[in-house]
């Protein structure tokens, strides 16, 4: 959950979580949309199905118990070089090379690295590597990883107090806060749509995005493609009542603007003849719309559409 995401946020996530599956074996006996459900608001979404993924393969595959070896770690599902390597050192005491932002981040300023991220990757961990020791392999990553956290901070380093601070290369230039170097960030592209709010019975039309891509396995409120701005529509256009505003929201890449729409035609002969063809399309009650595995940018989409009503 930490992954990208800050304590702040993951805190009352992980509580819950963990209550209410303590064991791999209760995660992997668990449905991948109340998992999603549970994850909802935290984003990566990605994160959470290899996260069930991995816990089936646990506990039905591997008997419960997790590898031990970082090559071996590296099979599980989501498990990357940075998980794998924090496993193996923290989990069982194996040398391994961890590199986190944190770390990034010290190894950065010791050595005042000119090469921006994410082209420095590579030398931030071969320098990692060199300092990495043969023994305490669960405390060194850890402690980095304090370093960087409590005292190597990205704006206000407490230098004074860093313990090895007399060999830091930025320190001794006075340039701590220039590192690490970063690459100029691309501008976020805007990209447009349209949400179909398809009421009948007190319930809404909620569909199932695919398994895989942005948002993949969550439930939404169908509606067109998302295209770039200034682009010529890829779906036929559908009359109906457009709400008030535009429902926005910004991925790590692009910036998202919806507009939400209530078809005026029959909704079994229209966009929700279409929508229940796909893959888990449901009439969800809107009263028990919290129950569904609705990513942050549906639960505004579904917050304007009733607002308007």
């Amino acid at each position: 959950m930490l992954q990208q995401t800050t304590v702040a946020t993951v805190k009352g996530y992980f509580e819950s979580f963990t209550a209410r599956w303590p064991t791999v074996s209760d995660l992997a006996a668990a449905s991948l949309d109340d998992v999603l459900t549970a994850w909802a608001g935290l984003g990566y979404y990605a994160r959470a199905r290899n996260l069930h993924k991995c816990a089936v393969e646990i506990a039905e595959r591997r008997q419960g118990q997790f590898p031990r070896d970082e090559a071996d770690l590296l099979t599980l599902p989501g498990v990357g070089a940075y998980t794998a390597a924090a496993i193996a050192a923290i989990a069982f005491d194996q040398r391994a090379v961890v590199v986190d932002g944190n770390i990034e981040r010290v190894i950065s300023r010791w050595h005042a690295l000119e090469r921006p991220l994410p082209a420095a990757k590579p030398q931030i961990r071969a320098l990692t590597d060199r300092v990495t020791p043969p023994a305490r392999n669960c405390d060194f990553p850890q402690a980095m990883m304090d370093l960087g956290s409590g005292i190597c901070t990205p704006r206000s380093p407490t230098c004074l107090l860093c313990p090895v601070s007399a060999g830091c290369a930025a320190f001794a230039a006075g340039t701590q806060t220039d590192f690490p170097r970063k690459a100029p960030k691309k501008q976020r592209p805007t990209r447009q749509g349209v949400a179909y709010w398809i009421e009948r019975d007190g319930a809404v039309l909620l569909t199932r995005r695919p398994e895989t891509g942005l948002l993949g396995g969550m439930m939404e409120v169908p509606g067109s493609d998302w295209i770039d701005a200034g682009e010529p529509a890829l779906q036929p256009a559908v009359t109906g009542t457009v709400k008030d505003g535009l429902v926005e929201h910004t991925f790590t890449h692009f910036h998202l603007q919806v507009r939400v729409v209530v078809p005026e035609a029959d909704p079994d002969a229209t966009i929700a003849a279409l929508a229940l063809k796909k893959k888990g399309a449901t009439w969800a009650p809107i009263e028990d719309l919290d129950r569904y595995a609705l990513p942050t940018i549906m639960k505004k989409i579904v917050r304007h559409a009733l607002k308007n009503i």
